[in-house]
């Protein structure tokens, strides 16, 4: 019994069960490590994006930037031949460096002091050598890893999970113009590209007189197109002799032919006097 009343068996066990909480829970369980081991490097992306439950990594940069954490890790794991409790405990030690800094907001400093206590509890300077789970070289490169994956790039980290990110959203409204039915004149979809309002107003061929005529008659009653009628059929020239009418045009083109005999004869004199004008520098060249 020791003074304080406790055996050295229930000292150990004690010990052990404090050893035990380090890096505990696991992040990756036996069996998760095993699938991963089988596969190549996308299908441990695969995985892993299966295990964390990952679904939005097209469109969220956490998600990635996670993801390629966890799988940059796994891959130099495997490339240094660790045993699958090995790959357990450095899983876990990557995902608690994450956590510590995600929800106890630690600095750099702190992170790095808690890794040094982390490892001298799993690494080669604990005192039962039972527990070491890493030999001097695993250890060192571990931080070496550590120093150059997480530690290099902390502020990064830090931005990714404590500072907020627009979502830029960017979109175009078009308006479509839907083709009219066949029987309705319009121009082939795409053709001319041009509007509608535009086509029927410069393009569209009018319809033809008799369509019109026809058009009206339906619009008039047969009431309304009777006094037309009688007007058109009212001769305009009643009352006017014979003798009257041809004074009348005659008079018209009279006038109509001496503005035009005046409008040459000024061209012609215009065209006159520059060529005269020609010839006097001519003469004196």
């Amino acid at each position: 019994m020791t003074s304080a009343g406790t055996t050295p068996e229930s000292e150990k066990d004690a010990e052990f069960q404090e050893h035990e909480k380090i890096l505990s829970p696991d992040f990756l369980s036996v069996a998760q490590i095993t699938e991963m081991l089988a596969e190549d490097v996308d299908g441990v992306q695969q995985k892993l994006e299966k295990f964390l439950n990952f679904k939005n990594l097209q469109t969220c940069l956490k998600e990635a930037s996670l993801l390629d954490y966890y799988v940059s890790g796994f891959l130099w794991a495997k490339g240094m031949d660790f045993s699958v409790i090995q790959y357990s405990k450095f899983m876990t030690l990557l995902d608690m460096l994450l956590h510590n800094l995600r929800t106890l907001h630690m600095s750099l400093e702190d992170s790095i002091k808690w890794l040094g206590e982390v490892m001298a509890e799993i690494g080669p300077s604990h005192k039962n050598e039972k527990w070491n789970i890493f030999d001097v070289k695993q250890a060192s490169a571990i931080v070496d890893y550590l120093k150059i994956s997480l530690f290099q790039h902390y502020k990064l980290y830090e931005f990714l999970f404590f500072s907020a990110r627009e979502e830029i959203v960017i979109g175009t409204e078009q308006l479509i113009e839907v083709v009219n039915p066949a029987d309705h004149p319009f121009p082939d979809p795409l053709e001319e590209g041009i509007s509608f309002d535009i086509y029927s107003t410069f393009i569209e061929p009018p319809p033809p007189l008799d369509m019109e005529i026809k058009g009206l008659n339906q619009e008039q009653g047969p009431g309304e197109s009777q006094p037309e009628a009688d007007t058109s059929e009212t001769d305009l020239l009643v009352g006017f002799t014979i003798e009257e009418i041809k004074s009348v045009l005659d008079q018209v083109t009279d006038d109509i032919l001496i503005s035009i005999q005046t409008e040459i004869n000024e061209k012609l004199q215009i065209q006159e006097e520059a060529f005269n004008a020609r010839i006097e520098k001519l003469k004196k060249a």
